[in-house]
């Protein structure tokens, strides 16, 4: 990511505030019977912090990175308001390593960059779960338009070798911030592994 990359999304959170919704993906919100009851969890490209926001209320101390300083601060005052232990980090993903098995839980939503799957896999601890859910191949309306940011069929499975599949899924679901009557749906690729022990 570039400077324009960081002027582009604080463009798009400029004007967010603590009552804009932010929840947790699907695959997250379907499966936290998974969650630890305690441990480190990441949120990556976190934006307005959805999952770290329901990760540090299921009991978590929750890391969210993202390239945003204004989503990042709605969150930090979120979480201070909430007083819910959630540390936010301005994030160059193309720049940063992930440490070494530091997290108990892992969560990408509708982000991809499959320069970072061998990291994350390393950053989880013996035990830990990797959630992730983005988008489907091909190309859909009002989604993004590259398509180098869709993951295809199947391609999941393969992704992780220490990792053992638990959920694996595709189809169509609403999206997590539209409360319409007909939410907007997109076609999302969903995924939890476990590292083996």
């Amino acid at each position: 990511m570039t400077v324009d990359s960081a002027q582009k999304w604080d463009a798009k959170y400029a004007s967010a505030t603590l009552n804009t919704p932010a929840n947790p993906c699907h695959t997250l919100k379907q499966h936290s019977r998974l969650l630890p009851f305690k441990g480190q969890a990441l949120e990556v490209a976190c934006g307005l912090g959805g999952n770290a926001r329901f990760l540090a209320q299921c009991g978590l101390k929750t890391h969210a990175w993202d390239i945003s300083d204004s989503a990042l601060t709605v969150l930090n005052n979120w979480a201070s308001l909430n007083q819910l232990p959630i540390e936010p980090l301005i994030t160059d993903l193309e720049q940063m390593l992930l440490p070494y098995q530091q997290y108990d839980v892992i969560v990408v939503s509708r982000y991809l960059d499959r320069k970072l799957f061998p990291q994350l896999e390393s950053a989880l601890k013996p035990g830990g779960l990797l959630f992730y859910q983005t988008f489907l191949a091909p190309v859909q309306d009002n989604a993004p338009r590259n398509p180098d940011f869709y993951i295809n069929t199947g391609e999941f499975n393969q992704a992780w070798p220490k990792l053992q599949t638990l959920v694996y899924g595709e189809g169509w679901l609403p999206s997590e911030n539209d409360f319409s009557e007909q939410p907007e749906r997109h076609r999302y690729a969903w995924y939890i592994g476990r590292k083996v022990k």
